[in-house]
């Protein structure tokens, strides 16, 4: 029995980078929330890309979305995308409605 190790024994750089990448984007919001003095109407929608970029980053580095049946997993990536759709524009509706 042949164990194939090749794949175990590299430094995990792309896991790195995107940790790297993650932190940087979570500093960068923050520092636009606190400090930038930006009005919230470009605020909010600044922060909303940075968030979705981050999320990218995390799917492709740490999930392995191009890993799998079919390199792209349609159904659940679309699934996902709909739930996620639903919560954040559900939240922001009933905070909204609240006012």
């Amino acid at each position: 029995m042949e164990h194939n190790t090749a794949n175990h024994s590299k430094f995990p750089w792309t896991q790195v980078v995107g940790f790297i990448l993650s932190i940087a984007l979570t500093f960068l919001a923050i520092w636009f929330g606190l400090y930038a003095g930006l009005a919230y109407n470009v605020m909010v929608p600044l922060v909303f890309v940075l968030a979705f970029i981050q999320a990218a980053i995390q799917l492709f580095m740490f999930m392995h979305v191009t890993e799998g049946e079919g390199k792209w997993q349609v159904g659940k990536m679309i699934s996902a995308t709909v739930i996620v759709l639903i919560i954040v524009l559900g939240t922001i509706w009933v905070m909204v409605s609240m006012h």
